[in-house]
This record gives structure tokens, sequence and C-alpha cells, in this order.
């Protein structure tokens, strides 16, 4: 069984949920350091102009974990937020149909960031139809410290036997970790599709890497799933890295 792991993103990109849907169960990391000006509280959105920040004002302290870290009272960020949306896709194919679920999804009081985001990456998989299992890491039993014996401790108390990463994973785990501990590493390779973007009534040049909002409002729920589960794929790590080497060697 394969577990994808991944901090709690607002309304994130295709390639976030092309990982939910390579996977068996997907973990909320929700109790690491939120990190600013990242994708824990913003992501794009298209506009005639081109992108924009789509942007939840949040109150933390540094090394705050991300369950921790809440929307900013007194701002008018839900407002901001469905008038920017409106605004962009207001005219989108799709757009009518989720549009009050969508207003009620934002209007919730939230207690947290985590919680928030958490919310709407589950409404974007019931949405194009994924039924990947989710969990959240601060509700499992605590784990070690060190990043990547964390990752192994989750995929284990899950009962799953392999970890699927990003494909930099590798820079930055320690990819023997998982081999010492018997698991199998596999790395998603995700190619962003493209797709009609109706942008303010017209359709114009394409810009990749949105939130999956853009999609989900453009083309709809079952061509927008058919392109996040047909873009990516998950390859062993081990089988990649000894063709690499051997091919290295060959030019040698």
């Amino acid at each position: 069984m394969r577990c994808a792991i991944h901090q709690p993103q607002f309304m994130p990109w295709l390639g976030y949920l092309n990982k939910i849907a390579l996977a068996d169960v997907f973990v909320f990391l929700d109790h690491v350091q939120f990190k600013k000006n990242e994708y824990q509280n913003r992501n794009r959105i298209r506009t005639p102009g081109g992108w924009m920040w789509l942007t939840v004002p949040v109150r933390f302290h540094f090394g705050d974990p991300i369950h921790d870290v809440q929307p900013a009272a007194g701002e008018p960020w839900r407002r901001k937020v469905l008038t920017a949306i409106s605004t962009s896709y207001g005219k989108a194919p799709y757009y009518r149909e989720y549009r009050d679920s969508l207003h009620e999804l934002i209007d919730r009081p939230w207690r947290d960031l985590a919680q928030l985001n958490e919310a709407t990456v589950r409404w974007l998989c019931d949405a194009f139809g994924l039924e990947t299992a989710f969990e959240t890491a601060s509700a499992l039993p605590q784990t070690r410290r060190e990043p990547t014996r964390r990752l192994i401790d989750l995929c284990r108390h899950l009962g799953c036997d392999t970890y699927l990463s990003g494909k930099d994973g590798p820079h930055y785990m320690d990819t023997g970790a998982f081999d010492e501990e018997g698991l199998d590493l596999h790395l998603q390779h995700f190619e962003h599709p493209a797709y009609p973007q109706v942008v303010a009534g017209a359709e114009q040049e394409f810009e990749p890497c949105m939130s999956a909002l853009d999609l989900l409002f453009n083309a709809g729920p079952e061509r927008g799933r058919e392109l996040i589960v047909g873009s990516g794929t998950a390859k062993p790590y081990r089988k990649e890295a000894a063709y690499e080497s051997a091919g290295h060697r060959g030019s040698s």
C-alpha cells in the first residue's frame, strides 16, 4: 500500500492532487513548521493579466507548526478570496456549479490554517472524484523527529509498505533509511497538462501551475479528473537510480 505525505496547502495545484491520486492513503503533515511565502496560505489563480496570489492572511510566530497558525482575525480575507475567484472565473463553464459550496467552505469559522487547508484539499478531491483515504499527522501516534524517520513511522503506523515522494525528494531525504527499514521508495513524475482557460469570458494563452480551482472551473470534474490522474506516474526510486548509474558508466 502506497502512502504520500505532504504539508496541507491552500487550494493546491494539480501536481499535489496527482500525488494524492497516486496514493492509497495521503497524510496531511500539519505538525511541522509553517513556512511563510510558500503555498501553505496562498496559491495562484488565472486573471486577465496573467496570474495573482489568492492569499489567506495569518497570525503566527516563527517556528509555529501549521496547525497552530490562525487566519488573521478582523481582516476581510474571505470576501477578498471569493471576489477574486468570482472576478476571474465568473464566466468559466463550471464556476456556477461549484460557487455555492465554495462560498460555504470559505465562510466556515476556521480554527486554524491546517484545518482550512485540509478542507480545501478534500473539497477539490470530492469535486474531481478522487477517492484516496486521508489522515492527519497530528492525530496519529508520535513519530521520531528526524524528518525521514518521521515519514517512515507514519507509513508504518498506517500499514503502508511504500512511500511516495516528489521527484526532488532524494535531494533532501535520507533515501537509505527506507532500505534499512524495509520500505519501498517511489518518486512521482508529473507533467503539467494543458487545457482551455476562460478568463473573464475569453480564452487566452495557457498559464500553468494554477490552483486546481482553475482546472475545475474550466474543464469540469470528469475531464479534470482524467487530466489529474493521467499526468503523473509513480516509479521505484532504486530502479531509476540503477538505470541512471548504468547510463553514466556507459558514457564515461
